[in-house]
Order: C-alpha cells, then sequence, then structure tokens
C-alpha cells in the first residue's frame, strides 16, 4: 500500500510540474490549480487522460479546447476536460467574486 501511494504522490508531482509550467499563463492559471485540488481524487483512467492532455505541446490550443473556443479532439473530450472545465468556471467565478480580474 505505501508503495502504491508512494508511486501515486510521485505521479501527481509530475502531472502537477506539467500543469503549472505550460509556458501560457492563463492555461498555468486554470491547469495547475485543477492538479492540485483534484488530481488526487481521479482514477488511473483519469490520470492516464490527463497526462495524454498535458502532452499536447500547443498551449493555445489547449486553453481554447477548456474554454471552448475550439472543437476538443475526441481522444481528449472526456470526463476529465469535463472535470477541468467546471473546475474553471468554479474558479474564475471564485476569482472575479475575490476581486480579480
Amino acid at each position: 500500500m505505501a508503495d502504491t501511494d508512494a508511486r501515486l504522490k510521485e505521479r501527481l508531482g509530475r502531472i502537477a510540474f506539467r500543469a503549472w509550467r505550460r509556458g501560457f499563463r492563463e492555461a498555468d492559471l486554470v491547469l495547475g490549480p485543477f492538479v492540485d485540488r483534484v488530481g488526487p481524487t481521479l482514477d488511473e483512467g483519469e490520470l492516464d487522460a490527463l497526462e495524454a492532455l498535458l502532452a499536447q505541446d500547443d498551449d493555445h490550443r489547449l486553453y481554447a479546447w477548456i474554454i471552448g473556443t475550439e472543437a476538443t479532439p475526441a481522444e481528449h473530450e472526456t470526463s476529465v476536460m469535463e472535470k477541468i472545465r467546471a473546475f474553471m468556471r468554479e474558479h474564475v467565478a471564485a476569482a472575479v467574486a475575490e476581486g480579480a480580474g
């Protein structure tokens, strides 16, 4: 059990690093907090989908998928993408309520 927990913690650490360091600030501000807050609740399949999403090199396109200004390719239209979109709506609403923007 401890070995599994250690591997999960290491995996989440790698995912968080990729999420927070996209190179496009808007994507960082959605994906970083998403991984920090929601990442530990994701199952193995969802983590696989998240890693595949984070492997995308075009951050502007990735962000467009999240905000819905560009159609998301079928392989990335997953429950994780829906969770990211829901998180973003809540995250942005909370930031605006606190006076950001």
